[in-house]
């Protein structure tokens, strides 16, 4: 496999997610009594981890008593995985774990599988916790299809989790020999470059909302559009889609001044001392596409 078909870091997996399964309204109460359920328990958006830094997966016996519940699937050997959510406002629940870790900053030094379950477990136990109420009327809400979907208890909608798509884009320069990276305000006084991002807004393209972002944050107009890949990214409910794209002009560079605080130009070389911790600059972490696309780039 080459860097050109690295797909990125937490969009590796094909996991079974059973979903013929969550019509079961017994399954969630099942699964809860037995042991040989895998559960995944996040507080906020970490998760505990074992000595060698991977997912510490718990028995549903360890798992707090006001955890919301969701079927998540199937492993290899047919067991049940779930996830357990626990609000961050709450006290960090007491397990055995050697620590706790955040999908940020283990994502992507997790197995694919493991990585997938983390994605998949923290977009739907986030959802649970942040739509206790019925957008249309703000009645309770009761979980169905085994934590896959909420029905109104006032006026009988049914609702389900909700995923925004956003762009990220890589932007060479018209010879393909330099990547423009941006800082953004967000980041404070840390010197973290990384590509440009931005939802998708109504009615617009992908292509349309690359175009739009680039020029808005970098003030660069695009020529060619390479779709790269996706993934999904919890934070809060993205899925983000990969771009690569050449300048038109690449002396039109210059930063919003507000969202984007400055852009630079880097060479291959520049990238690499990067990306191996040396150099001026930090770039974005592992488990993020905007590495991945970056990584891609100093590969072609």
């Amino acid at each position: 496999m080459t860097t050109k078909d690295v797909p990125p870091p937490l969009a590796r997996a094909v996991i079974d997610r059973a979903a013929e399964e969550r019509l079961d309204e017994g399954l969630l109460t099942r699964i809860r009594a037995d042991r040989d359920t895998r559960v995944l328990l996040l507080h906020g958006d970490r998760a505990p981890l074992d000595e060698n830094s991977a997912l510490r997966w718990l028995t549903p016996e360890a798992v707090p008593g006001d955890a919301v519940w969701a079927f998540l699937g199937r492993d290899a050997e047919h067991r049940a995985v779930a996830v357990a959510a626990v609000s961050p406002k709450a006290d960090e629940p007491t397990v055995d774990a050697a620590g706790w870790g955040s999908l940020r900053v283990v994502g992507g030094d997790l197995d694919a599988d493991e990585a997938g379950r983390f994605v998949q477990g923290l977009s739907l136990g986030r959802w649970l916790l942040d739509a206790p109420f019925c957008p249309a009327c703000g009645g309770a809400t009761e979980i169905r299809q085994a934590g896959w979907s909420r029905r109104c208890v006032v006026c009988g909608r049914q609702h389900f989790p909700r995923t925004d798509p956003a762009v990220i884009v890589a932007v060479a320069s018209s010879d393909g020999e330099r990547l423009l990276l941006g800082r953004n305000a967000a980041w404070g006084d840390i010197p973290t470059y990384s590509t440009f991002a931005g939802f998708v807004e109504a009615g617009e393209s992908l292509e349309t909302t690359v175009e739009r972002e680039v020029a808005e944050e970098a003030g660069v107009r695009l020529d060619r559009i390479v779709y790269r890949g996706s993934q999904a990214w919890p934070y809060p409910r993205s899925l983000m889609l990969g771009f690569t794209a050449f300048a038109v002009a690449d002396d039109e560079a210059r930063p919003d001044g507000e969202e984007i605080l400055d852009v630079r130009w880097f060479t291959r070389a520049e990238i690499r001392k990067a990306l191996a911790g040396g150099g001026d600059i930090r770039l974005p972490g592992p488990a993020s596409i905007a590495r991945s696309l970056i990584v891609r780039w100093v590969g072609e």
